[in-house]
């Protein structure tokens, strides 16, 4: 299996564990239930981190968009 293709499971599995119904909170039974589908703990432990980081990276441009709306003009 590629590592695109494996890495795109791992996300897809951990933002189901985040969504509704489940709405996992406790990030080592999301490792857990990953890694049963037989990824290896520190691989999925990566792959986390690079969902992570594009989530934090796209909150941050739509924080700056609502900056830049609610500033008032002088």
């Amino acid at each position: 299996m590629n590592s695109k293709n494996q890495s795109s499971i791992i996300k897809e599995k951990i933002n189901e564990l985040l969504s509704p119904p489940h709405n996992i909170t406790d990030k080592q039974v999301i490792y857990t239930k990953v890694q049963e589908l037989g990824f290896p703990r520190p691989t999925v432990r990566r792959v986390a981190g690079e969902l992570r980081n594009e989530l934090l990276a796209k909150i941050k441009i739509l924080q700056s968009e609502t900056q830049q709306t609610t500033v008032p003009t002088v």
